[in-house]
C-alpha cells in the first residue's frame, strides 16, 4: 500500500499559522485570531476595538457609523440576490447593527479579464436599484481590471456611513443576565441558497437567499425603547459564531432553546444530509437582538409586525457565568449542548 498523500488535506486547520488558511475568512476562532493578533495590534483606535460592525464616531457633535466590506461571493447570481444586491444589503445591514441611519455607500470593483459585460451590467444595475429601493445614494467609488485568472470575476467592496440617534447606544459587550435573544427569522437560507447552486444540488421546495436590507426593521424596534443591548446580523459562521461573540464581550452565558429555532424543512433537511449544522449557516437578511426582559414582549411584537419579522422568535436567554463566556444548547430532550465556535468555515465564499 502506498503511503502517499497526494491530494488530501485535513479539514481541520493545523496549528501552523506561518500562511493565511481559508479558514481566517469563516467568520470564526481563526477569524478572532487573525483580528486579534494582526489587526489590533496594528491599528489602534478605541472604535476598532469594541469590535462592533461599524465603527461609531463623533464629527462635529454628531454620532457617524463608519462600515466597510468585501464581497467574493461564488456564483455571482444565485435565487433570491446576487453579488450587487448582497453588497448594498450587507453594508446597510452593519450600518443598521449600530442603531444608524445608512444615507451613502461607495462601492469598488475588482473585476476579472474575460467577465462578460452583460454579467457587469446586471451586477451594477443590482447596485442602483438595491441602494434606491433603501433610500440611500452610491456616491463614489473605484474600478480595477486584473488579468485573467486573478480574479475569480468579480470582488466587491462597499463602505457606507450612517448617522446614529442620540440615546442609542448598541454594542455586543451591553449584554446582561436575564436579557432575552430574539432572532427575527429563519435561520440558514442564504448558506444552502448559495451552496445548491455551487454544486448543482437540488432541494425539496424552492430555495432563495434572504438577503434584505435591515435598517428599517431596526428603526422600527428602536422606537419601542431604549431597552436594547445589541444588533447583530449572522452572516459569516451564522447564529452560534455571532452569539459566542456577543457572549465573549460581554463577559456571560447564552443560552438557546433548540425547540424555537426556526429552520426551514428544506434547510434542515439539506443540513443533515450534507453533515452541516444550520446554526453556522450564513444568514443575509436576519437579525439577532438582544434586549431587556421587561421589553422582549413588545419588542417581538414589533418585530412580527414588519414585513422582514414575521417568523420572529424568542430563541435564548442570557445568563450570569462563573466558568467564563459560553453559549449551550438545551435540546428537546432535556440535555444541554456546548454551541462553540467553528475553527474554520462550513461553506466559504458565501458572502
Amino acid at each position: 500500500m502506498s503511503d502517499r498523500s497526494d491530494g488530501f488535506s485535513c479539514p481541520v486547520p493545523l496549528a501552523d499559522r506561518s500562511t493565511v488558511l481559508l479558514g481566517h475568512g469563516s467568520g470564526g476562532k481563526l477569524s478572532a485570531e487573525l483580528v486579534r493578533d494582526v489587526f489590533l495590534p496594528a491599528f489602534r483606535h478605541p472604535a476598532l476595538a469594541a469590535l462592533n460592525d461599524q465603527a461609531i464616531v463623533r464629527v462635529n457633535g454628531s454620532r457617524v457609523a463608519f462600515t466597510t466590506d468585501s464581497f467574493v461571493v461564488k456564483p455571482l447570481f444565485f435565487p433570491g440576490g446576487d453579488i450587487g444586491t448582497l453588497a448594498v444589503h450587507g453594508t446597510i445591514n452593519d450600518l443598521a447593527m449600530g442603531g444608524a441611519q445608512p444615507l451613502f455607500l461607495s462601492v469598488a470593483l475588482i473585476i476579472e479579464e474575460g467577465l462578460p459585460m452583460d454579467d457587469l451590467r446586471r451586477v451594477v444595475a443590482s447596485l442602483q436599484q438595491s441602494a434606491e429601493r433603501a433610500g440611500v445614494g452610491i456616491v463614489t467609488g473605484d474600478t480595477k481590471v486584473v488579468e485573467k485568472g486573478s480574479g475569480d470575476g468579480l470582488f466587491i467592496t462597499t463602505s457606507g456611513i450612517g448617522l446614529v440617534p442620540d440615546g442609542v447606544d448598541l454594542s455586543a459587550d451591553r449584554a446582561r443576565p436575564g436579557d432575552a435573544v430574539l432572532l427575527s427569522g429563519t435561520l440558514g437560507d442564504h448558506g444552502i441558497t448559495i451552496l445548491g447552486q455551487r454544486e448543482g444540488l437540488r432541494f425539496d421546495g424552492a430555495m432563495a437567499s434572504d438577503s434584505a436590507a435591515l435598517h428599517t426593521l431596526v428603526a422600527d424596534l428602536l422606537a419601542v425603547g431604549t431597552g436594547f443591548r445589541c444588533f447583530r446580523d449572522p452572516t459569516r459562521g451564522g447564529l452560534a459564531s455571532t452569539l459566542n461573540e456577543i457572549a465573549a464581550q460581554s463577559g456571560v452565558a447564552i443560552e438557546l432553546d433548540e425547540a424555537q429555532l426556526p429552520i426551514r424543512d428544506e434547510v434542515r433537511g439539506a443540513c443533515e444530509l450534507l453533515g452541516l449544522d444550520p446554526l453556522y449557516v450564513a444568514n443575509e437578511g436576519k437579525l439577532v437582538a438582544l434586549v431587556d426582559p421587561a421589553m422582549a414582549d413588545r419588542a417581538l411584537e414589533t418585530m412580527r409586525a414588519h414585513p422582514l419579522g414575521r417568523q420572529a422568535v424568542r430563541v435564548g436567554t442570557v445568563q450570569a457565568t462563573a466558568r467564563g463566556p459560553i453559549v449551550t444548547m438545551r435540546t428537546p430532550f432535556g440535555t444541554t449542548r456546548i454551541v462553540d465556535m467553528l475553527a474554520g468555515d462550513q461553506l466559504p465564499r458565501i458572502c
